[in-house]
């Protein structure tokens, strides 16, 4: 009985007492909208990024085992206490998606399905990281279309939930040297810039080029994708860098500034959004871009990664967010438990089997034996 509770508590009912401390964050201005109208206008949505489920190259069964039990236990346990209207996954959802073979795949997909199986009130949307299709120079139209048609993925893809826009990038792609993938994602993003411009121009402002342009809630969009931006890097030269909370639950971690960030500028030219949100870092930071356009470098979710992995909650409303780190169980506690429980379980054997001596006794014969 006692070992079977400390598993089924370490295992199972923790992931309930952790993730049930966690509360969706408040929209400003919500608190003068009645309890209806709220729970209708508000979108809440879960964020997190860089599960990395193992492969079968580098990936030893045992920690396949630990690990994706842990995230799936995680996952459900969130959906079920938290029930989003929608769930975020900013890429790298697979650690060997880049050179597994189709075998391979098709086993990663399965577990992944299993593992964040998701009820129909809630919808999944899955991002394209590097370790899916690989870096800019090992990412092919194969690879590109074989996490398309599981994910149902696409670059440049406009997602509209309760008048607010989510703008899907394929970081990946947007490397700016003209290849055949970056020429079609530019363009679907091109193309869908024009759109959002347009529908957020007032009808006096109107020109001929938006008459035709089939009009989109006129919300400003919130961009999603995989690499961290960094559009002020050509200032910045690659270092560590810390920054400034974004939210008093919002935990600061360290931003890893990288060289390249033309996609960063071109993205915020054309689309101008209010939040950007980015994996890739497996940390939690906030970078400001152009002083009033905040971009979140979402935590990983996997405890390979981190000792102490997170997700994002986000309250979202067509005109405001307000976002929440919410923490998943520690594994260092875990671990200090079991040894805890390993410890006074040995004592309970050894006193059960009478194996201990009382400590007076014990004391009553070194008193004898020093005197002998």
């Amino acid at each position: 009985c006692f070992v079977s509770s400390v598993l089924i508590f370490c295992e199972f009912l923790i992931y309930y007492v952790v993730i049930f401390q966690c509360r969706w964050p408040e929209v400003k201005g919500g608190a003068h909208l009645g309890k209806k109208e709220t729970s209708t206008s508000v979108l809440k949505a879960i964020i997190l990024a860089d599960t990395h489920l193992l492969g079968e190259i580098k990936g030893h069964w045992l920690d396949k085992l630990r690990r994706e039990w842990q995230m799936e236990r995680s996952f459900q346990t969130a959906l079920w206490l938290l029930q989003p209207d929608m769930v975020f996954i900013l890429g790298d959802v697979f650690d060997e998606g880049k050179w597994s073979s189709p075998q391979a795949w098709a086993d990663d997909v399965r577990r992944f399905q299993k593992m964040f199986k998701y009820p129909v009130s809630t919808e999944l949307v899955v991002i394209v990281g590097n370790h899916d299709i690989g870096f800019h120079y090992e990412m092919t139209t194969y690879k590109v279309n074989r996490f398309e048609k599981v994910f149902n993925f696409t670059s440049g893809k406009l997602i509209t939930r309760k008048g607010i826009n989510f703008v899907v990038v394929n970081s990946v792609a947007m490397e700016g040297d003209g290849c055949a993938v970056c020429r079609t994602s530019e363009a679907k993003l091109v193309a869908l810039s024009h759109r959002l411009n347009c529908s957020q121009q007032k009808p006096s402002h109107s020109n001929k080029r938006c008459s035709d342009v089939e009009k989109l809630p006129a919300s400003e969009p919130i961009l999603l994708q995989h690499f961290e931006s960094t559009a002020s890097a050509e200032l910045v030269p690659t270092r560590k860098r810390k920054v400034k909370p974004f939210h008093k639950n919002l935990m600061v971690g360290i931003c890893f500034l990288p060289c390249k960030c033309l996609h960063s500028r071109w993205l915020i030219w054309w689309f101008h959004p209010r939040l950007i949100l980015s994996g890739h870092t497996h940390s939690a930071c906030e970078v400001l871009h152009a002083g009033e356009i905040p971009e979140i470098s979402v935590p990983s979710f996997s405890w390979r990664n981190r000792n102490n992995p997170s997700f994002i909650m986000g309250s979202i409303t067509p005109t405001d967010f307000s976002l929440q780190k919410c923490f998943l169980p520690y594994e260092s506690r875990v671990f200090t438990i079991y040894c805890a429980a390993g410890a006074l379980l040995a004592l309970l054997i050894l006193a059960h089997f009478q194996l201990l001596t009382p400590p007076f006794y014990f004391a009553q014969r070194l008193i004898s034996k020093h005197k002998a």
